[in-house]
């Protein structure tokens, strides 16, 4: 049954209402929309921005020579600290992130994700080559810098990380955070990913980035 609104014309306070009706209803759709577009604009990872310092490096990497921030404009980055010895996190992470990419397709062509050591002193650059290529020869790069250069990136990023007493074998743990920052085309931090993440989070939210351009 259709709404009927009475016209009462001796009631002076409901004539100035229905005046008043249409800016009502205006400002009830503007705060309808809003919370739309609110709710449509919830991220799956973390919102960092401008909260994230944009990205910026300047470091050795597998592709050969230097590379740095600027090479990557255009493309949306993904940035891991982690070491190629770690026995458990980086590799879960890395293979998840690869599988993450597999998934995006042809979307995929300006995505990279930057595997960058806090272990420079066993991870030469054969040896971070040959493990990124593991997971995704394409996408993936390594990066390694001195141990001053790592130190001041690690803490550009507010990321951990700290050496574990070497076994009698020399070999030993580096205990680091596992996040995973995402930086857009402009190189400014968009999200950040953490292991309660799943691989459709990272997808739905990469996807959304792509086509945002």
């Amino acid at each position: 049954m259709p709404l009927s609104i009475p016209m009462l014309h001796t009631c002076s306070r409901f004539s100035n209402l229905l005046r008043r009706l249409p800016l009502l209803v205006a400002a009830l759709v503007a705060a309808a929309t809003l919370g739309a577009c609110q709710q449509q604009a919830k991220w799956q990872l973390s919102n960092v921005t401008h909260i994230v310092e944009p990205l910026k490096f300047s470091l050795e990497s597998t592709n050969g020579g230097t590379e740095t921030a600027a090479d990557l404009r255009g493309k949306i980055v993904l940035v891991y600290f982690g070491y190629t010895h770690c026995p458990d996190v980086c590799p879960t992470t890395l293979a998840e992130l690869a599988g993450v990419i597999r998934k995006l397709g042809d979307k995929a062509r300006d995505v990279r994700v930057l595997f960058i050591t806090v272990d420079p002193a066993r991870d030469t650059l054969p040896v971070l080559k040959t493990y990124v290529a593991a997971f995704d020869k394409d996408h993936f790069i390594g990066l390694r810098g001195t141990s001053a250069q790592t130190t001041a990136l690690a803490k550009r990023y507010r990321v951990g990380y700290g050496y574990e007493k070497p076994e009698a074998n020399g070999d030993y743990i580096v205990n680091h955070s596992s996040a995973v920052f995402i930086f857009g085309p402009d190189g400014n931090a968009r999200l950040l990913g953490t292991g309660a993440n799943t691989p459709a989070e990272y997808e739905a939210d990469l996807k959304r980035l792509i086509n945002a351009g």
